[in-house]
This record gives C-alpha cells, sequence and structure tokens, in this order.
C-alpha cells in the first residue's frame, strides 16, 4: 500500500464562524500584510481621536469636525479589534450552505469535500501553515495570504490523529 494513502488524516466537520474569526486572527497576526494593516488601522484610529480632542480642546470649537474625527477614530480602532469577527460575520450564509466537511491530509495535499464543492489542494498552492490550540491554518505564499485552508482539530477521529496531522503538515509545509 502507498504510504501516503495510509498515513492519510481524515477529519469531518462544520466550518463555524469562531472558527474562521479565529483563522483570519491567526492570518493576520503571521502575515506582514495583516500585521500593517491593523498596524495603520490602529494607528490612523489614534491620530484621528486625537485629532478630535485637540479640536474639543482648542480654541476653535468646531463640534461637527470634532465629532467626526471621533467617530472615524472609534470606527477604525473597531475594525482593528474587531475586523475578523466581522469577516466572519459576513460569511454566514455561505458556511451554512457548506455544511459538513471531508477532508483527507496526506503526503500529496488535501482533498476536501462539501454539500457544494470538492476541491483538491496541492502543498505548493498553501506551502505554509500556523497551528493554534483549535485549529491548523493552510495559507498560501502571496502578500495577504488571500488563500487559506481551515482544518479544526475536532475534526479528527481520533485524538492521536492531531499529531499525525502535524507530522503530514511539518514534512510539507512551511511552520510559521
Amino acid at each position: 500500500m502507498d504510504m501516503d494513502v495510509e498515513q492519510a488524516v481524515r477529519l469531518v466537520y462544520r466550518t463555524t464562524e469562531a472558527d474562521l474569526a479565529r483563522a483570519l486572527r491567526v492570518r493576520d497576526g503571521r502575515t506582514a500584510a495583516g500585521r500593517r494593516k491593523k498596524w495603520l488601522f490602529l494607528t490612523v484610529g489614534t491620530l484621528s481621536l486625537l485629532g478630535g480632542v485637540l479640536l474639543l480642546t482648542g480654541d476653535e470649537r468646531t463640534v461637527s469636525k470634532a465629532a467626526g474625527f471621533l467617530a472615524g477614530g472609534a470606527v477604525l480602532w473597531c475594525v482593528a479589534l474587531l475586523g475578523p469577527r466581522l469577516q466572519a460575520r459576513a460569511f454566514r450564509g455561505l458556511l451554512e450552505k457548506t455544511g459538513e466537511t471531508r477532508a483527507v491530509v496526506d503526503g500529496t495535499g488535501v482533498r476536501m469535500t462539501t454539500a457544494t464543492a470538492e476541491c483538491r489542494i496541492g502543498w505548493a498552492a498553501q506551502p505554509t501553515y500556523a497551528e493554534t490550540d483549535t485549529l491548523f491554518l493552510m495559507l498560501s505564499d502571496d502578500k495577504g495570504a488571500v488563500a487559506m485552508t481551515v482544518l479544526p482539530k475536532r475534526g479528527v477521529q481520533d485524538p492521536v490523529d492531531v499529531d499525525r496531522l502535524r507530522a503530514i503538515l511539518d514534512r510539507n509545509l512551511k511552520r510559521l
């Protein structure tokens, strides 16, 4: 029997909003583009809040301008801190349509089957991965890691399969 097929790890799960939000947070934290985006939102948000406060305390009390700066700063802070959760919520309908996911991970890549699609993801398409306490996240190597595959650990059939899955990913991908 082929070693890759023999060592395959099978997962069965439903991707949740929480899985997707966690994956987006991890991606943003592990990619330069994600870190820059968060830094930019927080910096511009802080400057906007400071500008609003200065407009309120300065000689010219322009309340409408100050309110605009304060509101803009607050929105940027919210987007920086809650962005992944809001993005995941936007995918709620798609996640419901997708239903149960069946994934097979082996030496050739990942094969996924859902209610709406079937696909094969080769290692070259998403050559890096990150691990959290609840999932493995495969990422493409483009600037923003636009393509990603979420593999929740709860989807394995046997707890020992988490170690086997990690070993397959370590053999074939670069860990972030």
